[in-house]
């Protein structure tokens, strides 16, 4: 018993030592790194057993392909112009007004992550909304902690939004029209909640007028093919969820097919768009369902199972508020995806709290820009443009908006 005692306390120091360093990112090595040497260091040292490791890793496998069909017709979007199109858009119609800008520049967060993805909005709208931003000689930071937050907020308005969505469900995700019925109007509070809070906070730089740059930017032909690419995907995830059918291969085989599209005139293409996309993701998440089994079976699993079994006799909106904050709260400590990993595995014994964990899984991580992939991903981004918001700039914004998103989004939720 002291031995099953003492490896069970190894497993939790070296997993959540890897997931502290993920957050930390010390000596600014990569967030995958940390994930992915925990993972093999708990292989290698016989605390996971290698099968229930590869068992663990593989069932990652929808996700897996969710994740690079997205992130490839992201950068294949981007490559070709398509995000920059839609930021110039939302510039030439803002008619000069700063705060009309920020109005259009969150619809299109609002639109791109119900419909590619909170992580295509972090990655590939962020740079393009910087770079119309910068052309109107305007304050950026409302407008990107905007794509950060909206990213989030808009995150389950559809299942393919976010895939956190995947995870919580497994094979168990409603179809479209229950998700929809279950998450429209939670989904609707956060987004116009985030809003006007972020609407409210920034209300000083947005009551200047900006000037439109005069030259405006053209989609090209290959841009066309590409944005038909995107639409094609959105048809296609859509009948896929309708239909109740994993998402992951067919979001990769619409990214292929856009790419494919593209490429017959454009070979150089296929090369360009696999070097623009954030390959370490996939290990990372892999390393991340890994470091989760081993926590389910240091009791993870069991303690998790107890909660639940326990909010599943209270009161309907004490056990939504409880579940979901809870699952925020973690999301906070240990990211997003570990939190939806681990509740995901025993929330099939209690359905009835899967949209309030759902919930705080999604809009928790609008405290903190270490709590989802996303907001991992935009710091990324932000990173390559040289721009700094510090954690503590997110953090002030996060304070005020994440809690009375929450709030709201919980209080209409019906299931």
């Amino acid at each position: 018993m002291h031995l099953l005692a003492s490896h069970a306390v190894w497993i939790w120091i070296v997993s959540l030592a890897g997931i502290l360093c993920m957050l930390l990112r010390p000596w600014r090595i990569p967030e995958a790194v940390w994930i992915s040497a925990a993972a093999i260091l708990l292989i290698v040292t016989g605390l996971i057993p290698t099968e229930l490791a590869k068992r663990a890793a593989g069932e990652g496998t929808n996700v897996y392909l969710f994740l690079a069909g997205m992130m490839l017709l992201a950068a294949l979007a981007r490559n070709e112009g398509v995000f920059d199109w839609i930021a110039d858009i939302a510039m030439r119609r803002s008619g000069g007004s700063a705060r009309r800008l920020f109005l259009l520049i969150y619809a299109a967060g609002v639109i791109v992550t119900a419909l590619l993805s909170n992580d295509a909005t972090a990655v590939v709208l962020t740079p393009a909304v910087l770079a119309a931003v910068r052309r109107a000689r305007v304050n950026p930071k409302p407008y990107l902690l905007a794509c950060a937050l909206v990213a989030n907020a808009a995150s389950f308005l559809l299942p393919m939004s976010n895939p956190a969505n995947l995870v919580v469900y497994g094979n168990h995700l409603p179809p479209l029209g229950a998700w929809l019925r279950i998450f429209i109007l939670p989904s609707a509070a956060a987004i116009v909640v985030t809003y006007l809070c972020l609407r409210f906070l920034s209300r000083e730089v947005l009551a200047s007028e900006i000037v439109p740059p005069q030259d405006g930017v053209v989609l090209r032909p290959a841009g066309r093919i590409a944005l038909a690419g995107l639409v094609l995907a959105v048809v296609v995830l859509l009948v896929a969820s309708a239909l109740r059918i994993q998402l992951g291969l067919p979001t990769c085989a619409a990214a292929v097919v856009a790419l494919v599209a593209v490429g017959v005139k454009d070979r150089a293409v296929f090369q360009r768009t696999a070097l623009k996309v954030s390959w370490s993701i996939l290990p990372l998440v892999a390393g991340l369902f890994v470091l989760v089994e081993s926590l389910n079976s240091a009791g993870l699993l069991q303690l998790i199972a107890d909660s639940f079994q326990w909010l599943g006799h209270a009161p309907k909106l004490a056990a939504y508020f409880a579940a979901s904050g809870g699952a925020a709260l973690l999301s906070n400590a240990m990211n997003n995806l570990p939190v939806a990993l681990a509740g995901g595995s025993v929330l099939k014994f209690t359905p009835q709290l899967s949209p309030a964990v759902l919930i705080g899984v999604n809009l928790g991580p609008n405290l903190s820009v270490t709590a989802s992939l996303a907001t991992i991903l935009w710091l990324m981004a932000l990173r390559r443009e040289q721009i700094q918001i510090t954690r503590w700039e997110f953090f002030k914004t996060g304070l005020v908006v994440m809690p009375a998103a929450w709030l709201v989004s919980i209080l209409v939720l019906r299931f």
